[in-house]
């Protein structure tokens, strides 16, 4: 019924011998003929991601456009729903934990600063069916009477920034927040990485996890954040501490030692308008000799977070 090999472009990226090897080793592979064997619905799972506003059908036939002179079968849109639910998810999951992972070369230059692998964490929220099989485990907002909206499903993402290309990914209900999923994350890091971060992820103890790990990072402070200027450098940054917020036994309230860089950043809203603020960087590269001020501005304004942003930064000039 269908060719191996040869069902769609996605073929071309991931081979079907992979496929086949993934679904042995989930154990997922069907005990009989189908009209929708599992490695079809492996790729047809994988073409609703491309194709997310369209409907089963038309992904289907998308996935099969390029199949001319080949007798293919369109199956309706219910049996590709019960063929997606028996497949399940252990083959997806596996799948993405062979081939997530770094693939820029020291050639492709944007994706390095300094001999280091740029790589950024994010999260978003993305709205889920109002089902009773999902609301369960992602409960909908609301107030002591009503719920509103739909449920929504929180997702973190580690990715090499010059290529996009995933490293890891985490999600779950939003009653957890970003830096709970980033932890789950922390083993994809190592030495030759720096890590780029937006203002949720300047908390203590993720910082200190994420030093543990080997890599460097690079993050915009919140607002909050009254850093104490400890050492003033050369380049008009400076050196300094922060602390834990809780007393632990036997470590008392740790600290961590890192470097401020201040620039003036002018954002541009959707609606056209500007406003120009201070941002503070916190970083992990103290010396300023070998990490100028404005290389690290340069750095975090060129390599953007992951998840879509409503506001462009542009840094104009350092405090």
């Amino acid at each position: 019924m269908y060719t191996p090999g040869h069902l769609g472009e996605l073929t071309q990226v991931i081979d079907p011998q992979l496929v086949d090897a993934v679904l042995d080793e989930t154990g997922s592979r069907e005990r009989r003929v189908r009209l929708l064997p599992a490695r079809v619905v492996v790729y047809f799972v994988l073409a609703l991601a491309f194709f997310e506003r369209s409907s089963y059908q038309a992904v289907w036939d998308k996935l099969c456009a390029g199949l001319c002179g080949i007798a293919v079968a369109r199956p309706c849109a219910s049996s590709l729903s019960r063929a997606r639910r028996r497949l399940g998810s252990a083959p997806l999951r596996r799948l993405f934990e062979i081939l997530a992972g770094p693939v820029a070369t020291r050639a492709q230059a944007s994706s390095f600063y300094r001999g280091l692998r740029v790589v950024a964490v994010d999260g978003t929220a993305l709205s889920i069916p109002d089902e009773e099989a999902v609301t369960w485990r992602f409960p909908k907002h609301g107030g002591e009477v009503l719920e509103f909206g739909y449920p929504l499903l929180r997702l973190v993402a580690l990715v090499e920034c010059g290529t996009r290309a995933l490293l890891g990914a985490a999600f779950g209900p939003d009653t957890t927040g970003e830096l709970g999923y980033a932890r789950r994350l922390l083993g994809q890091l190592d030495a030759s990485m720096v890590l780029l971060a937006d203002a949720y992820y300047d908390a203590f103890d993720f910082l200190e996890a994420v030093t543990g790990t080997g890599a460097s990072f690079l993050l915009r402070s919140t607002r909050k954040r009254r850093p104490t200027v400890r050492r003033p450098l050369p380049d008009g940054s400076y050196l300094t501490t922060i602390c834990a917020g809780k007393y632990k036994a036997g470590r008392g309230y740790g600290r961590l030692e890192v470097r401020i860089v201040e620039a003036w950043m002018t954002v541009t809203l959707d609606d056209g308008t500007r406003r120009t603020e201070l941002w503070r960087l916190m970083t992990s590269f103290l010396d300023a000799d070998r990490y100028p001020a404005h290389e690290l501005i340069a750095l975090y304004h060129c390599t953007p977070p992951v998840a879509p942003q409503s506001q462009r930064r542009a840094p104009s000039s350092r405090a």
